[in-house]
């Protein structure tokens, strides 16, 4: 940066000695004074563009910064809620898993019941054969 700087000067400096050279002894002092004059604001705009560009970049910077900030809670709060979900999911299986426990449980109860059922009529019907006769 400074390299160009001092390159732009040294055109500068080199114009303005052809300028000087170039101007002959009846050119009046009014006009030398208003051609540096124009060279002297061309350089001070130049310079203000340095520092235009500067600051815009500057501005670049600290709104990639924000965005990468902005970008960094966005993924946080994705990650939570996909946490969330994948809990709630976690718990909602393991209470689909207990209610198949206890379904299992329930429905094992009853088919003793009913095997306990069953076992006693047939105890029945064989207690009912070897008492009565018969008949052929």
């Amino acid at each position: 940066m400074k390299f160009l700087l001092t390159q732009k000067l040294t055109h500068y400096l080199f114009k303005f000695g052809l300028l000087i050279n170039l101007m002959s002894e009846s050119q009046s002092r009014y006009s030398i004074v208003e051609r540096l004059t124009q060279m002297k604001l061309n350089i001070i705009s130049e310079k203000l563009e340095l520092d235009e560009d500067l600051k815009t970049k500057q501005q670049k910077v600290a709104q990639s910064k924000k965005d990468f900030s902005d970008w960094e809670k966005d993924i946080q709060q994705d990650i939570e809620r996909t946490k969330r979900l994948k809990q709630r999911e976690m718990e909602k299986s393991e209470i689909e898993s207990q209610n198949a426990n206890q379904i299992k449980s329930a429905k094992e109860k009853s088919f003793d019941e009913k095997i306990k059922a069953i076992d006693k009529a047939l105890e029945r019907i064989e207690e009912i054969s070897k008492t009565s006769p018969t008949i052929q």
